[in-house]
């Protein structure tokens, strides 16, 4: 199965105009992603690849504009670049040698220990100058004397990527670690409107793939069988598109652990307990307020889509109150978070982990609630803490 974007380690390359970014990102694609030249600016928004670079193993390469880019283009283009921050599994700082260390390449070294991004540097262009490696701040930091035009020391920076990359990595599941061989997971998945032709949406897929990894027995339903179904086995955990829950929670038994692919996605994605006090900020919405619902994907919008058309009637009929709603997709996440009384976040199927916390972290800091769209289905729908029984012996 070929690894999505979203479950590869995203791999950036920052640093100042002409420095090499994209000469270096080329030469590790060994093919040309980005346009060279020694005009500076050249790089004006992020590049981005999906692609498998050994010995790393299936990447994201990001090639990102020069952090000293000048005027009200280039600040522009600076924004852009610290956005791409938000996903980043490891940052490339690259230097030019014969240029040496400035004042930016500082400013984004205190950016990736401020937000404890994972880094490394690379002293480019040392065909150019016997590069003499700089001491004291540096010596806990990796660095590489490396040439984009020759390929001198690009080994060697492969080799520090990919060990940076599994230092301290520890393997998550989504199910599998709840599961054993001869268990039976029974998976809802509804076919409307909204399921796309001829497929199964990404959670599922991953979920069932998991349950075949674990060997055990995935039985896949819509809501109309699956009372009929449970006459038959008795499953572990019945796994339900959230959108399903009101019909899913009267039809299995209390004694049978029932969850959503929404709720299992929040606690692989991002950290489930940050999202446990916004499912209760629902109930303390008032008329005015606005809440933000935002998604990861950019998916077509249809005609009941659940983001723009349903969540705002069902927060409407459970509340009783008079609230205003924002949208956002893909990679757009508002700086500033001042105006939401709430987030509504999707569960990040297409997002790396990174870029997850990471959004999670900016609603923290400015203490805005945020929920998972499974766990306020299942808030709305009085279920919440049977829900999340998948989750009790951790």
């Amino acid at each position: 199965m070929q690894v999505t974007k979203s479950e590869r380690p995203h791999i950036a390359f920052f640093g100042c105009r002409n420095a090499g970014k994209s000469s270096l990102v080329n030469a590790i694609a060994n093919q040309n992603l980005a346009v060279v030249s020694d005009i500076k600016g050249t790089t004006t928004d992020p590049v981005e690849k999906a692609m498998e670079i050994l010995p790393i193993g299936p990447v994201v390469i990001i090639d990102t504009a020069g952090f000293d880019d000048a005027g009200e283009i280039g600040n522009l283009r600076i924004e852009k670049t610290m956005r791409v921050m938000d996903k980043t599994d490891l940052a490339v700082l690259v230097i030019d040698s014969t240029v040496g260390v400035g004042d930016k390449d500082w400013e984004l070294i205190k950016t990736f220990y401020e937000r404890k991004i994972k880094f490394m540097i690379a002293f480019n262009k040392c065909d150019l100058n016997y590069c003499h490696l700089p001491q004291g701040e540096f010596v806990k930091t990796v660095c590489v004397p490396v040439s984009g035009k020759t390929g001198q020391g690009l080994d060697e920076l492969k080799k520090s990527i990919a060990n940076l990359i599994n230092k301290n990595k520890k393997e998550k599941y989504i199910i599998r670690d709840r599961l054993k061989q001869g268990d039976v997971v029974v998976l809802v998945i509804p076919i409307d409107e909204s399921a796309p032709k001829g497929r199964i949406i990404l959670p599922q897929q991953n979920v069932l793939r998991e349950c075949l990894d674990s060997h055990s027995t995935a039985i896949c339903c819509q809501v109309e069988e699956l009372e009929e179904l449970l006459k038959k086995v008795t499953p572990k955990f019945v796994i339900t598109d959230s959108q399903a829950f009101n019909k899913v929670k009267d039809i299995v038994p209390e004694n049978i652990i029932l969850t959503s692919f929404s709720i299992l996605m929040a606690n692989y994605r991002g950290k489930l307990e940050s999202l446990l006090d916004g499912a209760e900020k629902i109930s303390h919405l008032n008329d005015g307020d606005t809440v933000l619902i935002s998604e990861g994907c950019t998916h077509h919008r249809q005609c009941n889509d659940i983001g723009t058309v349903k969540f705002p009637k069902w927060i409407k009929d459970f509340t009783q109150k008079d609230v205003n709603f924002e949208f956002t997709q893909g990679g757009e996440f508002p700086e500033d978070l001042s105006k939401y009384k709430l987030i509504i976040h999707c569960g990040g199927c297409m997002i790396n982990e990174s870029e997850m916390k990471s959004r999670q972290k900016r609603a923290l800091e400015q203490n805005i609630p945020m929920v998972n769209y499974g766990m306020a289905i299942a808030y709305m729908n009085g279920i919440l803490g049977r829900a999340l029984r998948v989750f009790d012996n951790e």
